[in-house]
């Protein structure tokens, strides 16, 4: 392969830039462009070294540097490796890349370092896209989440997964493919505990799916209440600024107001509404609708009701509407004497938080809740994790395969059926490794990357 060079900073000026440069002739483009300060060759440098020096266009000195040198197989790439680290001007920084390029190199592709990695089995296809969840974690879970599948989490649990899938492969091709021989039948009762157990640890592996995609992209959350119950303070509360107006008048918010808000490590795509109450304001109707749609399309649901008033009949109305799991009770104005009967809640309501959003007080309790509803715990963390939507649709084949198994072992089907249904789904989990994978699959994983990952 070629041998590949681009800035792996950020295209933004800074205290030091890197130029990484890969490759089979990696070292042998350093040598031309940077000369150590203690007259030792590049080539002679040992890996895991560096070298204070300067870097030259030709004859041109362009900057103070320092020259890390990896050497192969022990390098990020598994190929030969130069990091020169220049202050961070973008034109120092630019010019540095442009004698790389003049002296041997090529411009690296998006994700290709990681691609060269992958393809040269210094890591699986799952840590490869979790290098691009540790860049864009933008929180403590989102990284806990990238470091555990970049430390090979996933990989160990599928790679057991696929062994199992492979032994009852062996065992079938044994059977069929030498008939002459004194092989016993493979039996199905085997065969089909072993897909049982498979399948309960293919769903065990994919029910956090959905919680991890929720933490990174954020949970699509609507506050709903009948009208001065509280609604837009609490809104107002969590994004930390004055989004939406707050006055006594019931019927103030019309529309829905939306905002994207950081609680802990949790992101909220917020959306505040309309109260929800029997009107003859037209305009005000319509604010109820856009309310009413937005519970049907919410993820979560916070319910919020006045612990300062008994429950009505919009209250109950609200509640009618609010067909979720995922729905949280707030008794907002806790910092008033309590009136509201938290029975009535309880007969619908899994999860009741007190707070008031006036005097900012209950929101960690609020967050706590969200956690519990989404599984955020402490053992989905330790848990390995389906990452993106390529890897939940090799797993979903995978099971799919399997039933299909189980399903002809219980109605008597040919083993030879069995056994296709079997590598069909060893072949999915083989992708979603990338040990069997197209190469248009790998170039759209990389293409995600940026140029100098």
């Amino acid at each position: 392969m070629s041998t590949i060079a681009a800035i792996s900073t950020p295209n933004t000026p800074g205290g030091i830039a890197v130029i990484r440069i890969s490759g089979e002739n990696a070292l042998d483009v350093a040598e031309k462009i940077f000369i150590p300060a203690g007259g030792k060759n590049v080539s002679e440098m040992k890996g895991y070294t560096c070298a204070y020096g300067c870097a030259y266009d030709e004859k041109e000195r362009l900057d103070d540097c320092i020259l890390t040198i990896f050497r192969a197989p022990h390098s990020y790439t598994g190929e030969d490796t130069a990091e020169i680290s220049c202050h961070g001007g973008l034109y120092v920084t630019k010019r540095i890349l442009r004698a790389a390029l003049k002296n041997g190199a090529v411009n690296a592709q998006s994700g290709e370092f990681t691609k060269r990695a992958f393809l040269n089995g210094k890591i699986d296809l799952t840590q490869a896209e979790a290098v691009m969840d540790i860049i864009s974690a933008k929180g403590e879970k989102e990284l806990r989440i990238a470091e555990n599948l970049r430390e090979g989490a996933t990989y160990k649990k599928v790679k057991g997964i696929s062994d199992d899938l492979m032994n009852m492969l062996g065992s079938l091709a044994a059977w069929t493919d030498y008939p002459d021989e004194d092989i016993p039948e493979v039996e199905p009762g085997y065969l089909l505990a072993n897909l049982e157990a498979v399948r309960v640890r293919l769903e065990s592996l994919i029910k956090n799916y959905d919680s991890g995609r929720l933490l990174r992209s954020g949970i699509s959350t609507v506050i709903v209440g009948r009208p001065n119950v509280g609604k837009s303070t609490l809104f107002n509360c969590l994004s930390g600024c004055e989004r939406s107006i707050v006055t006594d008048i019931a019927g103030t918010t019309r529309d829905a107001v939306e905002e994207t808000v950081k609680l802990g490590d949790i992101t909220l795509r917020l959306i505040d509404t309309a109260g929800i109450r029997q009107t003859f304001d037209k305009i005000e109707k319509i604010g109820v609708s856009i309310a009413e749609q937005a519970i049907s399309s919410a993820e979560l649901v916070i319910a919020v009701f006045d612990g300062n008033k008994d429950i009505s009949e919009d209250d109950i109305n609200i509640i009618n509407k609010i067909n979720l799991i995922n729905s949280i009770a707030v008794i907002n104005k806790s910092d008033l004497e309590t009136i509201i009967d938290r029975g009535i809640l309880e007969k619908y309501f899994k999860h009741i938080v007190y707070l008031s959003a006036k005097e900012n007080n209950g929101i960690d309790k609020l967050k706590e809740e969200i956690e519990d509803i989404f599984m955020l715990n402490e053992k989905f963390f330790q848990d390995a994790t389906v990452a993106n939507e390529r890897q939940k649709k090799c797993i979903d084949v995978c099971i799919d395969n399997v039933n299909k198994a189980i399903h002809a072992i219980e109605n008597g089907e040919m083993l030879d059926a069995v056994n296709v249904l079997i590598d069909y789904a060893e072949q999915s989990l083989l992708e979603l490794t990338g040990e069997k994978i197209t190469d248009a699959i790998v170039n759209e994983v990389f293409s995600r990357f940026c140029v100098g990952k």
